[in-house]
């Protein structure tokens, strides 16, 4: 038996073929009446019909594809909001394309641009942005051209490229947890405080010196190690820390796969997590769930950024850059208990 066409819809419904096209293919500038979409639909229903995909991305000027872009999948901070990004597009009957840069803007923007040659429907894109106004420059430009294309954007992180962003409360957050460590009976901090230039590091930084100071307590400069956002980052940080003979009773790490690669370095130094240092970290991300001890950190719902960032993309165009705020919460366990 042949193959049904799409004239044979038209011929059917009694409507040109560029009227079937559009009421099922939909069209980038084209609408088709109410009615007049329905009848093409019941003919098409009536004839088993079945639509080419590739039609309707041409018609539509998009593809059902929604490109996801991380700075590390292996990190569970990116793993979880993935998930609730494909929870989303799932939802609204799309498909996620994943792209992991491995903390290299010069693969972001190369993404950005492979995905609009692909005619992806809608970017999410998540990770800390840094202070480098010239990689910012380029990546503002490849969203913009892809913008213009008709995709929709969205980031989590922080809101510097005019697109819509769900922003983590980062600042009120890390300040949240300086109060409840100095309310737990720690007096000696000290920090690893990621690379120099990352945003959502400094940003995370300056609010547990906030915090710390809202209670009269300081944080020494020799007591700050700089290192990556990484777990390997967190290790050696917390090495060259230890070494040094710092005074300290507790560290805060500005982020949990940081403090996992910290509380090794403890381990691997002899120290006990808890009863000889305390450690703490930021995201609460799933695989704390089998850290030991368990990890003070301050939660972030990741699972819901994703799902929050899919969302903006999907929705109507607003005429100005929607954000988002996403707050966070202090969890306090056994890596840092009370000291009073």
């Amino acid at each position: 038996m042949p193959s049904v066409t799409l004239s044979d819809v038209a011929r059917e419904a009694g409507v040109s073929l560029a009227t079937a096209s559009r009421a099922i293919n939909g069209s980038a500038n084209r609408t088709v009446r109410p009615e007049l979409r329905e009848r093409v639909l019941a003919a098409a229903a009536a004839l088993h019909y079945s639509p080419d995909a590739n039609a309707q991305a041409m018609a539509r000027g998009r593809t059902t594809t929604i490109g996801l872009i991380v700075h590390d999948i292996a990190d569970p901070y990116f793993s979880s909001i993935a998930s609730g990004v494909t929870a989303a597009a799932e939802q609204a009957g799309l498909m996620v394309t994943l792209a992991s840069t491995g903390h290299d803007p010069e693969r972001e923007i190369a993404f950005i641009e492979v995905l609009q040659s692909q005619r992806a429907r809608a970017i999410v894109m998540a990770g800390g942005r840094t202070d480098d106004e010239a990689v910012n420059d380029r990546l503002r430009a490849a969203l913009a051209a892809y913008r213009a294309g008709g995709g929709a954007v969205a980031m989590i992180g922080q809101p510097l490229f005019d697109v819509d962003t769900v922003v983590i409360e980062n600042a009120a957050g890390a300040a949240d947890l300086a109060g409840a460590l100095h309310g737990a009976g720690y007096r000696r901090f000290a920090a690893l405080a990621g690379p120099a230039g990352h945003l959502t590091a400094r940003d995370r930084m300056d609010g547990f010196v906030a915090g710390l100071a809202g209670h009269d307590a300081t944080l020494a400069p020799d007591h700050i190690v700089r290192s990556a956002f990484t777990r390997d980052g967190g290790y050696e940080g917390m090495r060259q820390l230890l070494e040094s003979g710092a005074a300290v009773d507790v560290v805060f790490a500005v982020n949990d796969v940081m403090a996992v690669g910290a509380m090794a370095a403890a381990r691997d130094a002899g120290v006990a997590v808890g009863t000889g240092i305390g450690i703490a970290g930021f995201d609460d991300i799933v695989t704390l769930r089998d850290l030991t001890p368990s990890l003070t950190t301050v939660r972030v719902p990741l699972l819901e950024v994703g799902t929050a960032a899919t969302e903006l993309t999907l929705a109507e165009p607003a005429p100005e850059p929607r954000v988002q705020q996403v707050a966070s919460t202090v969890v306090l366990r056994d890596s840092t208990p009370p000291r009073n």
